[in-house]
């Protein structure tokens, strides 16, 4: 697909079929997720494929919002091995990017996500066992026939609002 048509085509799905996504694609996508640029090239990511019967069940506890996906990426950082200046560190801004690279690979091979934030973080890392910090959860599937972007989803501001030439 061209990347323009990924880029306007994209939308936060917030139901899916009741399917895991197939091998190949999700492959694709955890490759766009492997090579996407991170501060310094620290690549300080890890990216939790969970499709089993017991951590689905696990993330439904933590989130309200996997929203049937039978396979959920949940991607970490770790903050120590990100890069550092003074007090800052880069591991969400590098999460973030990965988790970008990965949804608009995911709308290129035909497959549904959302990014999702909104999940308990003290829990995620219990019930996983993580020495990494949990950044996001991205739910991906095939939506569910009947399912339509939301209607903000097309409204956005004029270019000149958000955009100034210095």
């Amino acid at each position: 697909m061209d990347f323009e048509d990924v880029i306007r085509k994209r939308f936060s799905t917030r139901s899916f079929k009741d399917q895991k996504v197939g091998k190949e694609e999700l492959d694709k996508i955890l490759e766009a997720g492997r090579i996407a640029p991170t501060a310094k090239n620290n690549q300080p990511i890890k990216i939790y494929v969970i499709e089993s019967e017991d951590a689905l069940k696990k993330i439904n506890e933590a989130s309200p919002c996997i929203y049937g996906a039978k396979t959920v990426l949940l991607v970490c950082a770790d903050k120590d091995s990100s890069y550092h200046k003074g007090t800052y560190s880069t591991f969400e801004i590098d999460a973030s990017i990965v988790a970008t690279h990965m949804i608009l690979e995911a709308t290129n091979v035909g497959v549904d996500s959302v990014w999702v934030e909104m999940f308990d973080n003290e829990k995620v890392k219990e019930y996983f066992n993580l020495s990494y910090e949990p950044v996001c959860l991205i739910p991906l599937g095939y939506k569910t026939d009947d399912y339509v972007p939301s209607p903000m989803h097309t409204t956005r501001k004029a270019i000149t609002e958000i955009v100034e030439y210095l």
